[in-house]
């Protein structure tokens, strides 16, 4: 069975940091591409950064560039997401994703990823 689950979330004031995880269990996660997405109330699941299998190569959004660093640790199995800055509009249920064949072209696309985890919620007040 895969289970990818989030945690690190909380309520937090702007300006502060939070580190995101996600631990992987089920699939041979050093095998598979990691991306982290977030949805807002009403809104959209949106893109929000994407890690290939050894970690040298990550994608951003352009709404979070410089704010944003994922990072993956194979020998845990898991995929963090650091935020720092956070700022009230990036108050969002945070998800991880995990992708076996994940292209340059579709990182930022939901269908590109085979499994997901259920998300934590950040909320940022001003």
């Amino acid at each position: 069975q895969v289970q990818l689950v989030e945690s690190g979330g909380g309520l937090v004031q702007a300006g502060a940091s939070l580190r995101l995880s996600c631990a992987v269990s089920g699939i041979t996660f050093s095998t598979y591409l990691m991306g982290w997405f977030r949805q807002a109330p009403g809104k959209e699941r949106e893109f929000v950064a994407h890690i290939n299998r050894s970690g040298g190569t990550t994608y951003y959004a352009d709404s979070v560039k410089g704010r944003f660093t994922i990072s993956r640790d194979n020998a845990k199995s898991t995929v963090y997401l650091h935020i720092f800055s956070l700022k009230p509009e990036d108050t969002a249920n945070y998800y991880c994703a995990a992708g076996r064949f994940v292209g340059p072209n579709t990182y930022d696309t939901n269908r590109a990823y085979d499994y997901w985890g259920q998300g934590t919620q950040v909320t940022v007040s001003s």
